[in-house]
């Protein structure tokens, strides 16, 4: 019975520990990560984001915030364990190693007469025939009787005082940490254990398994349907206008299944008649145009309605149902349109690139939904200013003046332009190509693009959200870096680069700058100097980037780099260079470049200036401005595969859609 009681009690504790042993740390490093995340402000401070109530910190907001999956799981998980400590220290009975004098209340080595005297003592109060309690019948007959008999019997004491036991020597004894009740596997004791073996061995992994599978087969890792990545790159286009991005977009698989009601017919209506002038539709044939759009699957004039009400500041007049299915459109576009991006910047082309234009026009779209592109236009056009960041390079008397005086501002409005223009990104970037280990670039060489991808704000701050006071949700900026031919409309290299996580890129950058240099065969010294710069830069606020392409025929090739913000209108920037490839070695040796001075964004400009005008005028967006373009492919020295951007170029600072 004591070996039972003892296994139930070890159960206790075999669980107590198996909970604690991931909770305890995993509890630490959330707590820590909370902590760290609010000891900075990186959300816009004006009074637009704060009456959308994003950032607001009421009770509703935090309960809200807390009631996860996961942190609901930790508060049960400890819920539990202190349950179990307090059972085991209150209510579960531990085995207790025999000791007589304790229980006699006496001290080890008493005389005989001390021990006599406290078992009369003792006897009184715990008697059967004094106390009729049975658990004082329990505890006379098993432990003072016992007690007493060990220390006056001589054999006994002797084993005690030798061995710890009345009884002598002890063998050892080995027991399962299970309950007393799964111990006994006679009748309806021995099918629970099947059971708890068969369920928690076999039935639980085969179902999280089936889970697992069903979710996986349906989504992707970003929990975007695999339906969904068929049907965009099924209809993405290489000549995929800005203007027409948007049906392409709202034909998502999570879109087509919201549901469709007959009481929202009415409101779409009224929906229609609003944003009439935003669709597209050809004037002269409206009658035509309007039957035609009301044809289209009513999921897809749904979607496309509501996203032209939230790009028109619509979105007030919707109904409970249509405010409902609204917000949750909104909440998938980011990652949708993500994807999207993938999807048009996946190698296509016998030569393996990818397509700019489609790719650009998703961009723009992601930062016409997350800060609306009217009010943007709508400000420059009365400050009479080309771009943010014209405002942002002026002095805080001249900007001031020209906010109150000629765009009749008040001092509040006034104060939250400023609190926006210091969270505006300013984005400057360095790329170099290069043959590892050689000199000079080939055709069929491999090549490695390195580009440390700089950026910078007014108030300090590296990792930031975007100022976006009328999207409901919290949304990161990102940004594509984007290795491309603006004449053939084709992109040799992409990459997504993100500046809210420090310590992932810095792990990042290490690894790729120390796989680089052991290539090279640097040494141990020199590794560890490449390493620690790479290092102070990522802290300093840049992220590098690194991808590799093969070098195509032989000849110079104009080549762009674009780095675009998803979310952020007005801050996206240009490097234009010239990529030399030599052409190949006969003997397998290879050439060198012939020393030359450095050649500059201007020498190729005034040679194809005409010719890539009218190529590039093809695969430019709407939104662009070709005159600003020219002023950016002047900026900074270019040589063979090296470029730096010195400051910002706007591509769609003019943005009007």
């Amino acid at each position: 019975m004591a070996a039972a009681e003892e296994n139930t009690s070890m159960f206790l504790i075999f669980i107590l520990t198996m909970i604690a042993l991931p909770l305890v740390p995993y509890t630490i490093l959330r707590l820590c990560r909370a902590a760290s995340e609010k000891a900075k402000t990186i959300h816009c401070r004006c009074s637009g984001c704060h009456r959308s109530g994003k950032y607001r910190k009421s009770i509703y907001k935090r309960i809200s915030n807390f009631s996860t999956c996961s942190n609901l799981t930790i508060v049960l998980l400890w819920i539990v364990m202190i349950f179990l400590v307090y059972y085991i220290k209150h209510v579960s009975r531990e085995v207790q190693v025999f000791e007589p004098y304790s229980i006699l209340g006496l001290e080890p080595g008493a005389s005989e007469s001390d021990i006599k005297k406290s078992y009369r003592r003792l006897s009184i109060q715990y008697h059967p025939d004094k106390n009729p309690d049975p658990e004082a019948h329990t505890f006379f007959v098993e432990y003072i009787s016992k007690a007493y008999q060990a220390l006056t019997d001589p054999v006994s004491r002797e084993n005690y005082e030798k061995y710890g036991h009345p009884d002598g020597r002890q063998g050892l004894q080995m027991g399962i940490a299970l309950p007393k009740f799964l111990l006994n596997i006679d009748g309806a004791s021995g099918g629970i254990m099947l059971l708890g073996i068969v369920g928690f061995c076999i039935l639980l992994p085969l179902m999280i398994a089936v889970i697992y599978l069903s979710r996986s087969s349906k989504y992707t890792g970003n929990y975007v349907m695999h339906q969904t990545l068929s049907t965009y790159y099924y209809f993405m286009k290489p000549s995929l206008a800005p203007s027409k991005v948007m049906d392409v977009f709202i034909k998502a698989a999570e879109y087509m299944e919201m549901p469709v009601r007959r009481s929202d017919d009415e409101p779409l209506q009224k929906l229609f008649v609003a944003v009439r002038s935003e669709l597209n539709l050809d004037l002269k044939n409206i009658k035509t145009e309007q039957a035609k759009f009301w044809k289209q699957h009513p999921s897809l004039v749904k979607m496309e309605l509501l996203i032209q009400a939230h790009l028109t500041r619509e979105s007030f007049a919707l109904s409970p149902a249509l405010l409902k299915d609204y917000k949750h459109m909104l909440e998938l576009a980011p990652r949708l349109l993500e994807e999207l991006v993938k999807i048009a910047v996946l190698p296509r082309s016998p030569h393996g690139f990818g397509w700019l234009r489609p790719a650009v026009g998703v961009i723009e779209l992601s930062q016409n939904i997350i800060q609306l592109c009217l009010i943007h236009h709508k400000i420059l056009s009365i400050l009479k200013i080309r771009s943010f960041q014209e405002l942002c390079d002026m002095s805080m008397e001249d900007r001031s003046a020209l906010l109150t005086q000629v765009a009749g501002l008040s001092e509040e409005e006034s104060q939250d332009v400023e609190l926006v223009l210091e969270m505006i990104p300013s984005i400057e970037v360095d790329i170099k190509c290069e043959t590892e280990g050689e000199e000079g670039i080939q055709e069929g060489d491999v090549v490695t693009m390195y580009a440390w991808v700089s950026l910078k704000r007014h108030n300090g701050l590296t990792a930031a959200l975007p100022h976006s006071p009328f999207f409901p949700f919290h949304k990161e900026e990102n940004f594509w870096l984007l290795l491309a031919d603006a004449a053939t409309n084709d992109v040799w290299l992409s990459q997504k680069v993100s500046f809210m996580d420090e310590a992932t890129a810095i792990t990042a950058a290490s690894k790729a700058i120390q796989e680089t240099q052991e290539a090279l065969g640097a040494s141990a010294k020199e590794i560890g100097n490449a390493v620690r710069e790479a290092v102070d830069s990522v802290k300093q606020g840049s992220r590098l980037v690194m991808g590799k392409f093969q070098a195509p025929a032989e000849g110079n090739h104009n080549l762009t780099s674009f780095c675009l913000c998803d979310a952020w209108i007005g801050c996206d920037t240009k490097t234009s260079f010239k990529l030399k490839v030599l052409k190949r070695s006969r003997a397998g040796t290879r050439g060198h470049v012939p020393e030359e001075g450095p050649t500059t964004a201007e020498d190729g400009i005034e040679e194809e200036e005409e010719e890539e005008e009218e190529e590039y005028d093809d695969y430019e967006s709407e939104y662009s401005d070709d005159e600003e373009d020219e002023k950016n492919k002047g900026k900074g020295k270019v040589v063979n595969g090296v470029a730096h951007q010195g400051a910002n170029s706007d591509i769609d600072s003019g943005s009007d859609e």
